[in-house]
């Protein structure tokens, strides 16, 4: 366990970088570890075959949106259970994830019951026969692992508030190791196993979610001090009692829907330019995935530090906390995005086999370098801000960035000035830099008010 007294109240920039370093990186390892999956699935079906890399391409298109959304709907437990520990309420903080977990569970059945939609909507989308309906049974199995996936990133973000991160971290290593392991034996047939490609590397993610699951709660149900906790304890009062919760929740959730809508919506203009172009923009996204992940491990953290001091009623920590979170997070996504734009053509030949599908990627695989800076602030301050409890503009924020300015620019300049897949992230690019901008002013602002509400 992490001492807290040597997180919550360090003295100096020194420290202070240091505390937030310990509490962030695991948390970054942890949601690494979750788009790793996604990222050994696309190398995997990227080296077995270009046309299973598009199904699932545009299967998750479909999935992605409805489990960001509702891990953003869930935010909230994060944030009460940091704002409970900084007041000392351990109870509250027990409460937080009993009412939690619950809600996790009845929105991952929702998600189950929407995304087996997915082929109806490919096939609005205009999407080829063949991307419908090979996408559509690709949507229909990982549906089945949604409701796991959001109960376990629910307790994840328990465990983050009470600054015990490294168990989703170690849980996340080892669910990646056995989703190798069942990829190897579906996606490519072996132990006796017939080749299923990305309906196999859907059941195996599945799988895997519903192991991770079952492991944190296990975990967590036996914490040694449980019972400080009141884990085994129903949580006093009615709906009304954790309002606060969910309303915290109500604006990541909207905020994450517009954003991961969006990209989606991208994702169906790229499948509008061919086999070719979806694919590479897949091995491009999984790039800015993956490091973006950095910075929401990073936001997560800073939402934690800002919410303890909240709690304690402290002011000027709040604010410290934000802006080093954001300049923690600038220095790193300045590192990573140089190396992405040097190797490029190296990681783009990891992805792939084919010559066309790696020229293709490359190029964009670059220019994702330069896009992680804008896009990886805007996550941090925008966690900050609901650590503070400050939950409008950032959803306003991404509304005007994300949806009134990225979704129309991409069609714009992908088909209408035919600049194909470098469009779309031309668009993602101006987007961010947008988003970003408002949610500086917007931190500034509430730290010069403080505690004020």
């Amino acid at each position: 366990m992490i001492d807290d007294s040597a997180i919550s109240r360090p003295t100096g920039t020194g420290p202070e970088i240091r505390a937030l370093l310990r509490l962030a990186l695991p948390v970054i390892g942890s949601r690494i570890g979750m788009l790793t999956m996604s990222l050994v699935d696309t190398i995997m079906l990227g080296r077995f075959a270009t046309r299973e890399l598009a199904y699932q391409s545009i299967a998750i298109a479909i999935t992605v949106p409805l489990f960001v959304t509702t891990i953003g709907l869930c935010l909230g437990t994060l944030v009460e259970t940091a704002r409970a520990k900084g007041a000392g309420n351990d109870l509250g903080c027990g409460a937080a994830w009993r009412r939690g977990t619950m809600y996790a569970a009845g929105l991952g059945l929702v998600c189950l019951g929407l995304a087996l939609a997915g082929e109806w909507v490919l096939q609005l989308s205009g999407q080829t026969a063949a991307l419908s309906e090979h996408g559509g049974r690709v949507v229909r199995i990982l549906a089945l692992g949604l409701p796991f996936m959001i109960i376990y990133v629910t307790c994840s973000y328990f465990l983050e508030a009470l600054k015990r991160p490294a168990m989703p971290m170690i849980m996340m290593a080892v669910g990646n190791l056995l989703n190798i392991f069942l990829n190897w034996m579906w996606i490519y047939g072996n132990l006796g196993f017939a080749p299923l490609g990305a309906t196999g590397s859907a059941w195996a993610t599945t799988s895997v979610r519903a192991v991770l699951a079952a492991a944190i709660i296990l975990y967590i149900w036996n914490l040694a001090d449980h019972e400080q906790l009141g884990l085994r304890k129903r949580a006093p009062g009615g709906w009304r009692d954790w309002r606060d919760q969910r309303r915290i929740g109500y604006s990541a959730g909207a905020s994450q829907a517009v954003e991961s809508l969006a990209f989606s919506m991208q994702s169906l203009i790229a499948g509008l330019l061919g086999t070719i172009a979806l694919a590479a923009y897949s091995i491009a996204f999984q790039m800015l995935g993956m490091v973006f992940m950095l910075a929401l491990g990073m936001g997560s953290a800073t939402a934690v530090l800002v919410g303890h001091a909240w709690g304690a009623k402290d002011g000027p920590g709040m604010a410290r906390a934000g802006w080093l979170g954001l300049g923690v997070n600038t220095v790193a996504m300045i590192v990573l995005g140089g190396a992405l734009f040097a190797l490029a053509p190296w990681i783009a030949k990891g992805f792939a086999v084919d010559a066309a599908l790696v020229a293709a990627a490359a190029p964009l695989i670059a220019f994702i370098g330069i896009i992680l800076i804008p896009d990886g602030g805007q996550v941090v301050l925008s966690h900050a801000l609901r650590g503070r409890g400050d939950t409008v503009v950032p959803v306003l924020s991404h509304f005007l960035s994300y949806l009134f300015i990225m979704i129309p620019l991409s069609w714009f300049l992908a088909l209408k000035l035919e600049r194909g897949v470098g469009g779309i992230l031309e668009a993602i690019l101006i987007a961010s830099v947008v988003a970003a901008a408002l949610l500086v002013w917007r931190f500034y602002y509430v730290s010069k008010r403080g505690l004020v509400s």
